[in-house]
């Protein structure tokens, strides 16, 4: 559970389970007499991978917590959310992330959204654009984009493999030597920028009850898509940040997305020296460009 001054946890019921969520609804936010439905809501989701958790966004919506109602969920699956036993489908977080933000607000909210998890954000905004008023995105790709296949790759044919894929996920995920050596190897460009706090606390989400579903679904590829194939039917004003030293999908699979849809696509940012998630790396600028962007670019 996350620990900021003012917001506290709730939940919704989805389709596939609870989904909990962070909001700030206490002091300092939220004096006596105000009330949070006359603020415009910005709904940060977290991206894929071993531990995430709507920790990843904790450094950045604080900012915002003044001005807008926000709502910060772990998807199913991942965090304090309801974890299936099962193999997790493409249309499983398509149908959950449209019912979640149908719930949780009646405007249209502004979505703010990581890697894959952005991606399938752009599909549920080009099947229901009425529940979206903006899009904010860092690193938003498939990760089959363009003709490639995620699922050939040797990773995601090892991990495809029974017995072995368990093996894999407690052995190099699911604990703090597993946690660290992603993070600082794969996820952030700089390893000093991976501090205690990051790995103990994506190491309490990699670890709760049957988390291992979610998490080598992902790896082995049965949540990935070409998102070029949708990103032209965008309409709702999107922004892209991208990390330079992004290791999954670099900045030209970034380029040539925007490029496919620059009517829609308003804005693309390129920050230096930051890998996969700018939010965590380098909260500060991540801030700077996502006001900039909710003030004059998206408007």
């Amino acid at each position: 559970m996350l620990n900021i001054p003012g917001f506290n946890q709730h939940s919704l019921t989805t389709s596939l389970g609870n989904m909990v969520y962070y909001t700030a609804d206490g002091l300092p936010w939220l004096t006596t007499g105000e009330t949070l439905s006359d603020r415009p809501t910005l709904v940060f989701l977290h991206g894929f991978g071993g531990g995430s958790s709507a920790y990843e966004w904790s450094q950045v919506y604080p900012a915002f917590a003044n001005e807008y109602r926000i709502i910060a969920p772990d998807l199913i699956g991942w965090g304090e959310s309801s974890h299936l036993e099962r193999n997790y489908t493409i249309e499983d977080y398509l149908t959950t992330l449209t019912e979640f933000i149908e719930k949780i607000s009646e405007e249209p909210v502004i979505a703010i959204a990581s890697s894959l998890t952005a991606a399938l954000t752009i599909r549920v905004a080009v099947t229901r654009p009425e529940l979206f008023k903006s899009l904010i995105l860092t690193t938003p790709a498939g990760l089959s984009d363009f003709g490639e296949n995620y699922t050939r790759s040797f990773f995601a044919q090892l991990v495809s493999t029974p017995i072995i894929d368990r093996f894999i996920y407690d052995f190099g995920v699911a604990n703090e030597m597993g946690i660290r050596n992603f993070l600082e190897n794969r996820q952030f460009a700089n390893a000093e920028r991976v501090y205690p706090e990051i790995v103990s606390t994506y190491l309490a989400s990699a670890t709760q009850p049957l988390a291992e579903y979610s998490a080598l679904s992902f790896v082995r590829g049965d949540l990935c898509f070409d998102l070029a194939q949708y990103i032209e039917q965008l309409t709702v004003p999107t922004a892209m940040i991208w990390g330079k030293k992004s290791q999954f999908t670099g900045p030209d699979i970034g380029r040539k997305l925007a490029k496919k849809n620059p009517t829609a696509i308003k804005c693309f940012e390129v920050i230096e020296e930051v890998g996969l998630t700018p939010q965590l790396e380098l909260p500060a600028v991540t801030i700077g460009l996502i006001r900039r962007f909710l003030t004059k670019d998206l408007v």
